[in-house]
């Protein structure tokens, strides 16, 4: 690697003698840190492209933080998830700013569904209790009416109070769909706006993946983009990246959207439209049709390939009602939409649904795409994602003229980027590969029962926790088990729960913010999760001692998508299982590891059940993938070593 000696050195602060060694507390320098902060600082200059895992512990924020402050550029910095971008922005990006003595305009900018609507809350307020389903939703709408008073942002991230999946929260937040832009009465004062103007004049800008494919996509299409122009794009958690732009390059339409169109025409045709008559059977019609496309999917279970629906023609046949009853609504929206604005939004929102409703029961479909249904609690998402967005990807990032730095602690099958370089269509690109600094090899041990039957044995999830029973017990709690299907889940925790004696917290039974709390504060509990508990979870010290998982985390094969990518790849001569299925495994495998340890001082146990990893060839490039840890089949050994810890961990 090369740098010019003109150019400021960016690994200097990470370094022993460096302001961060000097001024910040805890720091510990590491060289990897310090190699990784030189190579971002080099692709920020020359606008190129790198790829580069780093280890948990390697100290990833803070380098390619420190290089984005000194370089002088433009940059924008996208993460995996809001609550990483909040942690980001507030916490790391201040701290970095301030050891280096480089004040920035920064900001932090997400989808307009993360920002209160002004003109959506006066709605909201004026129809009352008409609105809920509930009477304690009266409490929360004047919690935030309260808020909204005295915010500066209107980030609803700031209204703790109130919880994130609250119903309220979409009706007082906008979309794209039921934004009224400049015709919106609030529209000087939209936090969304201002937000965005921010953004265009800050030196650094804070986004997630799902808002940087969104603005990707407008200047695909040729509209003006959200996000400011950079000279180079920073993608944190980049693993997640992949599955994002599949899903952003497709095309979705649920059943939630039509009922708040069905919402917003009602309300609005009160409020503007009462003294014409016939506009509630046309609204009748269409709930009417949604209810037997509804009844029609209350069978499904997950996600079903459209060719599999049965019976397909009466599905197609309601599904054709649907968008002729949205079609009526359409027209007689048409005829008062110059009532107000709201009816004339609601007949713009009528017209892209109705041809969305066209378009999935239309009986051609590209060869690149499939075209799938999913059940959401009592609704349903119809959905159009392409089978290969590594091409289209790859066009929008030739369209951005920047340079992209692509950064997780999860990238690599066994040293090789090759499998995510092709998921993204990353043809040329700098690679980087550092591992964790943490002594895996005297502070986790690896243990494989030898005993458990094979993973599709109906009795397979029971031995799974009579396995893990001595180590929990062992490990006096402490344990996160992770599975890779809710119904594992539930029936280990229908065995579990009256036999264990200690705290059980399972996924599901409440918010995963206040699960993980509540396992921090009890200190000897186990917390049952499944995917959401794989990754974004950081739980230091002796809280967390021993990490089980049930079997290894290969896809769903009855995944509609991954069914159509395995057979596009069948076409292409390749093998679907060693180039596709397998590497995704290793991947989400990789993450879910990556719970055990968390800093220096962290010990503790790593249980892999699946008997696979012994008994398959695949096995050992899983085995290969983790990092360097002892193993052991030996349930005494396990026994002792946690009993060597653990006095050391309780006087901590």
């Amino acid at each position: 690697m090369t740098v010019d000696r003109d150019e400021p050195d960016f690994s200097r602060p990470l370094a022993e003698n460096g302001s961060f060694a000097l001024t910040f507390p805890g720091f510990v320098p590491r060289r990897t840190q310090q190699l990784l902060a030189a190579a971002v600082g080099e692709a920020l200059q020359t606008q190129n492209v790198l790829i580069a895992e780093a280890g948990t512990g390697t100290g990833k924020t803070f380098a390619y933080l420190v290089p984005a402050l000194l370089s002088g550029k433009r940059v924008l910095i996208s993460t995996g998830t809001r609550a990483l971008q909040d942690q980001l922005f507030h916490r790391d990006l201040p701290a970095v700013a301030q050891v280096l003595g480089r004040p920035l305009k920064t900001a932090l900018l997400k989808g307009r569904a993360n920002y209160l609507c002004r003109h959506r809350l006066d709605l909201a307020l004026h129809v009352g209790n008409a609105l809920f389903d509930r009477r304690e939703r009266a409490g929360e709408l004047a919690v935030i009416r309260d808020w909204a008073g005295i915010t500066r942002s209107g980030d609803i991230a700031e209204l703790a109070a109130l919880p994130e999946d609250s119903s309220l929260w979409p009706q007082v937040t906008s979309t794209v769909e039921n934004c009224l832009g400049q015709k919106c009465p609030e529209y000087s004062r939209c936090w969304v706006l201002e937000a965005r103007r921010r953004a265009q004049e800050a030196e650094l800008v804070v986004i997630n993946h799902h808002l940087l494919l969104s603005d990707m996509l407008l200047k695909e299409e040729g509209f003006g983009a959200l996000l400011p122009g950079v000279d180079c794009v920073i993608v944190d958690e980049a693993h997640q990246l992949p599955d994002i732009a599949t899903r952003y390059f497709g095309a979705s339409l649920s059943s939630h959207r039509l009922q708040e169109l069905l919402r917003d025409s009602r309300r609005e045709y009160r409020e503007a439209a009462l003294d014409t008559p016939g506009f509630e059977p046309l609204l009748a019609a269409v709930e009417a049709a949604l209810a037997e496309l509804q009844q029609l999917c209350a069978n499904l279970e997950g996600r079903r390939e459209w060719g599999e629906l049965r019976p397909l023609a009466d599905f197609n046949l309601r599904l054709a009602k649907l968008a002729a009853a949205v079609e009526g609504l359409q027209e007689a929206l048409g005829a008062l939409a110059e009532r107000s604005t709201g009816l004339e939004n609601c007949r713009q929102r009528s017209v892209q649904i109705a041809a969305g409703l066209r378009k999935f029961a239309a009986s051609d479909v590209d060869d690149n795409q499939v075209r799938w249904i999913e059940r959401r609690g009592h609704g349903f998402s119809l959905n159009l994602t392409p089978v290969d967005a590594a091409g289209r990807f790859r066009d929008c990032m030739s369209e951005a003229h920047c340079g992209w730095i692509f950064l997780s602690a999860t990238l690599s099958i066994n040293g090789s980027f090759e499998h995510f370089r092709g998921r993204l269509g990353l043809d040329e690109a700098e690679e980087l590969l550092f591992g964790s600094p943490f002594d895996y090899e005297h502070h986790a041990l690896l243990y494989v029962p030898g005993t458990l039957p094979e993973v599709n044995s109906p009795e397979y999830t029971a031995a799974v926790v009579r396995a893990a029973e001595p180590v929990i017990l062992a490990s006096g709690g402490r344990a996160f088990l992770l599975f890779t299907s809710h119904r594992a889940l539930r029936e280990a925790a229908a065995l579990v729960r009256e036999r264990w004696p200690f705290p059980l917290l399972v996924q599901g039974e409440a918010p995963r913010r206040r699960l993980l709390e509540r396992f921090r504060e009890l200190g000897n509990a186990v917390l049952l999760g499944t995917a959401s508990f794989w990754e974004g979870v950081d739980v230091k010290g002796p809280a967390l001692s021993v990490v089980v998982i049930d079997r290894l985390p290969f896809a769903s094969p009855a995944d509609p998508v991954l069914k159509a990518r395995l057979a596009a790849l069948e076409r292409q001569g390749r093998d679907p299982f060693m180039d596709y299925q397998l590497p995704q495994a290793v991947l989400a495998l990789k993450q879910g590891v990556g719970r055990l340890i968390r800093d220096e001082g962290d010990t503790g146990v790593l249980m892999l059940c699946d008997p696979r990893l012994r008994r398959k060839g695949y096995g050992r490039l899983f085995l290969d993938s983790l990092p360097p840890m002892r193993g052991t089949d030996d349930l005494d050994e396990v026994q002792s070593f946690l009993a060597r810890i653990l006095p050391a961990q309780a006087a901590t």
